[in-house]
């Protein structure tokens, strides 16, 4: 069974530690806690994993992204990515060929995933048990390092 694990891009990007920096990939882009510990159990328990952007949609590992950006799903902006647009991504870049999605998000990434992959397709959201950010930080390093997923 092939898995995919959708991660959130988080508020902490690369610009912010290297205001210089030029265009950069999506896997060295996000640096928040969040984000890497997210990363760091796709990579141990899935087959494959995209970042999940406000602004950009769905991203690949290697998709560049241009600069810095501060967009959210849950505030008014029209930089804010339509679920037309996810759904045309998830088709272009394949993210409807796997098995299953392993959605390593908050809450507020649930609707939007929801509505831009097929209603029959088998989501997962193992962190929506968890009742906060320190909890769903832990539960994912406890996760790696153990070598225990939680998404069973």
């Amino acid at each position: 069974m092939r898995q995919l694990s959708i991660i959130p891009c988080g508020k902490k990007k690369i610009w912010d530690k290297e205001p210089e920096r030029g265009a950069t990939s999506a896997k060295h882009t996000y640096i928040g806690t969040f984000h890497t510990l997210c990363r760091n159990y796709a990579l141990r328990f899935t087959d494959q994993w995209v970042v999940l952007s406000a602004k950009h949609g769905f991203l690949l590992p290697e998709d560049m992204v241009d600069e810095n950006y501060d967009v959210t799903f849950n505030q008014k902006n029209n930089e804010i990515i339509t679920i037309e647009r996810l759904q045309e991504q998830v088709k272009v870049k394949k993210l409807d060929q796997f098995d299953e999605l392993i959605i390593l998000t908050g809450k507020k990434y649930k609707k939007v995933i929801e509505g831009s992959f097929d209603k029959h397709m088998t989501k997962k959201f193992p962190l929506e048990t968890y009742s906060g950010m320190g909890y769903m930080q832990q539960a994912l390093k406890q996760a790696v390092e153990n070598n225990i997923p939680i998404h069973k």
